[in-house]
């Protein structure tokens, strides 16, 4: 594939793994459960993308994050905070709003 419309089909994806992430984790996940669920839901993200990612949202108040020592590796749990809640629901308006005017927009044909 051209190189030019793979870079244009990252950057609208970009800001689709966040919400996908913030929507997959209401249910509390660590970063390599999300990787999967993510790809398995057609997101498929790179974990040197997720990472920081995850870090940054946790930083900006839309993820909290315990430590579950359970098994013999400690992982880092992620969950959507209220705020992250809050923003999945701005977000999926607005991610409507703007696929139906794709939607209506004039087709070549």
């Amino acid at each position: 594939m051209d190189e030019n419309v793979e870079g244009h089909r990252q950057e609208l994806r970009r800001g689709t793994i966040v919400l996908a992430s913030l929507s997959l984790l209401t249910t509390p996940g660590h970063g390599y459960g999300l990787l999967d669920a993510l790809a398995a839901h057609g997101f498929p993200v790179d974990a040197n993308t997720l990472y920081p990612l995850l870090r940054r949202l946790e930083k900006q108040g839309y993820l909290v994050s315990e430590w579950n020592t359970d098994e013999a590796r400690p992982r880092k749990m992620y969950r959507t905070s209220e705020a992250g809640t809050a923003l999945v629901d701005t977000l999926t308006t607005d991610f409507d709003a703007i696929a139906g005017a794709i939607a209506a927009l004039p087709k070549e044909g």
